[in-house]
């Protein structure tokens, strides 16, 4: 028994420091905080269980991943891809209407909250943490998915990649040009460029969490992008630029009164988590809103109108 509390404490220290990174790969692969946590717990089951076989010919993190991906794979041959709203269907051609019955039969992709993600892997992930890439990766078949991912983030060769996946090389680099061609007719350029978040980026959101709380349209839509466009899964609904922006804020934004936000991260982004005050005058969680910003301006605000997200990123369900 002593032996055996040794052993897995020995493997507790070695392995731990690779969870959060563990954690982003699952992500991206399916697009979900919930099953991410659940797939790195089964990855460490399985470590565990295998782990007297461990023989060091690959690196520690290197064999992690490769339970992780396979431990993905598996997951994903009974589980619906995860979109957006823009992956369903065209922008809302009545902006002022009311929103629609939320589709709570679309496994919708889930925000990720930067404290569950080591800091370091959130900087060498160079972007792909945005929702919009995130999105995109679930428009590929699985194993295209993870070729993708293992070349794109962690930088494995094709020689690394191909063992895991019980095929060659060649095969590697042909899935590997494939995700890329299919990634460029789903998702637009732009939504894939991978660009730091920054100060800049704070001080945007500064700007995008003061117009909302002043409810002050004008510098709100100042401050968006020609372009722009903002997504509310469970919302079918999304929009595109300014003007149709403009009329959906005039349709709603005393309806709810005022709101506060609390400035918080997900995505590797700065994020903020909305509250609106209730009939009763208690102000409840509302969303999450991710803006990604891209020169000085928001080009896409991926707000999450779920109650419950907030709770996810340690916020409270309520304010004083």
């Amino acid at each position: 028994m002593s032996a055996t509390t040794a052993d897995r404490d020995e493997f507790i220290r070695l392995t731990d420091p690779y969870r959060r990174e563990l954690l982003a790969h699952c992500y991206r692969m399916l697009g979900s905080v919930d099953e991410a946590e659940d797939l790195v717990q089964e990855t460490y089951l399985r470590a565990w269980r295998s782990y007297d076989g461990y023989e060091g010919r690959a690196s520690l993190r290197t064999w992690l991943h490769r339970i992780a991906t396979n431990t993905c794979l598996t997951a994903l041959e009974s589980r619906a891809r995860r979109p957006l709203p823009p992956g369903l269907g065209g922008p809302a051609e009545a902006p002022e209407e009311p929103l629609t019955t939320p589709l709570t039969d679309v496994p919708w992709l889930q925000p990720l909250p930067d404290a569950l993600v080591d800091p370091a892997n959130v900087v060498a992930a160079r972007g792909s943490l945005r929702p919009a890439p995130v999105a995109a990766l679930q428009n590929l078949p699985a194993r295209q998915r993870a070729v993708l991912i293992l070349r794109d983030v962690p930088a494995w060769r094709a020689a690394e990649v191909a063992p895991l996946l019980g095929t060659s090389t060649a095969a590697v680099k042909s899935s590997l040009q494939r995700a890329r061609v299919r990634l460029d007719e789903v998702a637009p350029e732009e939504d894939l460029v991978e660009e730091p978040a920054g100060a800049t980026d704070r001080e945007v959101l500064h700007r995008y969490v003061a117009a909302f709380e002043n409810a002050d349209l004008d510098s709100l839509i100042d401050l968006l992008r020609d372009g722009v466009e903002p997504e509310m899964p469970p919302y079918a609904q999304w929009y595109r630029g300014r003007a149709d922006v403009l009329r959906c804020l005039r349709a709603r934004v005393h309806e709810k009164g005022t709101p506060r936000m609390l400035r918080t991260r997900a995505n590797g982004r700065p994020a903020g988590a909305m509250y609106v005050r209730g009939a009763d005058g208690v102000l409840r969680a509302h969303s999450v809103q991710v803006p990604t910003v891209r020169k000085d301006s928001p080009a896409r605000v991926t707000a999450f109108l779920d109650p419950e997200v907030p709770a996810r990123f340690g916020l409270p369900k309520e304010l004083p």
